[in-house]
């Protein structure tokens, strides 16, 4: 299985920097692979170019972005830059996001969102490969493609089917592996519907801490707290038996309840948590369940730019 790094995922109060550093780190450790995501802090073009032109030899891949706010054209036109900059791939992940983003924060509708990720999906896969040339409207491409892999992030039945359709590789977001074997299948079966012989390959964000200290644990639960209130992952979370925490988030109770609700066990079911030895015991259960790649959000509270554990798993 491969192992990637997430350099930017989850909005919180990490200083804005760190995610730019975590890349540098990954890039000198040998990953192969960086992955931006977007928030309100960062554009995720900006920042992938930053890390491309601070390291060496990793390739990137940024988002998932919201289609409900990005159009195809943007996209392209966002990785073709990229990718002139960094002179490397520069891949693309697209997400339905939440109601809590499209609509809280970019005020955009997010009405008929799968069908818009259908959409998105075929589009910027053409202006990413066969399809290149066709800008419309008499422009004329001046950069080159960007040479990366469209992944799409998935869930539910429904946007399982567009990535099994389009999707180079399917991302999912803090899941158990038992989850992790219950997805595959239905991507595997959404594969053959769509005349597919090979599925797309299947990655997961997973938060880890290697060897964590109290912070890590801190790190890693307050970022499982901000998803109770998202819809489809309060499922999850209730499924792993953190109902209590879903209901106080339903409830509209303060963060730090919902957060004081989360036991510490929390972390490490939906991620990887422990010492060396556990955390690859933990790999091997994702690898066994059907996982192509780990994709590690490392926890940075007590484990500065997350060189303990990114040095653990590289080597």
């Amino acid at each position: 299985m491969d192992i990637s790094v997430v350099a930017a995922s989850r909005e919180d109060d990490r200083p804005p920097g760190e995610a730019l550093r975590v890349g540098v780190v990954a890039d000198r450790l040998g990953y192969g692979e960086v992955w931006v995501g977007e928030g309100p802090t960062w554009d995720s073009f900006v920042l992938a170019t930053a890390i491309g032109m601070r390291t060496e030899n990793v390739a990137l891949t940024a988002g998932p972005l919201p289609v409900s706010v990005r159009d195809p054209a943007t996209i392209a036109r966002g990785i073709a830059g990229a990718a002139a900059l960094v002179g490397r791939p520069v891949g693309v992940a697209l997400g339905a996001s939440s109601v809590r983003v499209v609509e809280g924060v970019h005020g955009r509708s997010r009405a008929r969102v799968v069908s818009v990720l259908a959409e998105s999906a075929a589009r910027v896969r053409t202006l990413m490969g066969e399809g290149w040339e066709e800008w419309g409207e008499g422009f004329r491409r001046r950069l080159g493609p960007p040479g990366g892999p469209l992944t799409v992030a998935a869930f539910g039945d429904r946007a399982i089917g567009v990535a099994a359709e389009h999707a180079d590789r399917m991302v999912l977001d803090m899941v158990s592996p038992e989850q992790v074997r219950a997805l595959r299948a239905k991507l595997e079966t959404a594969a053959k519907r769509a005349g597919r012989a090979t599925p797309p390959r299947l990655a997961a964000w997973l938060p880890a801490a290697v060897d964590p200290v109290a912070e890590s644990y801190t790190h890693i639960l307050r970022g499982i707290a901000g998803y109770l209130t998202v819809g489809g992952y309060a499922d999850v979370f209730e499924e792993a038996g953190f109902g209590r925490a879903v209901e106080l988030a339903r409830e509209g109770a303060p963060f730090e309840e919902r957060l004081a609700a989360l036991p510490r066990e929390a972390a490490g079911m939906l991620g990887l948590v422990g010492d060396e030895g556990a955390v690859r015991e933990r790999l091997e259960e994702y690898a066994a369940a059907g996982l192509d790649e780990m994709a590690v959000v490392p926890a940075t509270m007590g484990d500065p730019d997350g060189e303990r554990t990114l040095a653990a798993l590289a080597a």
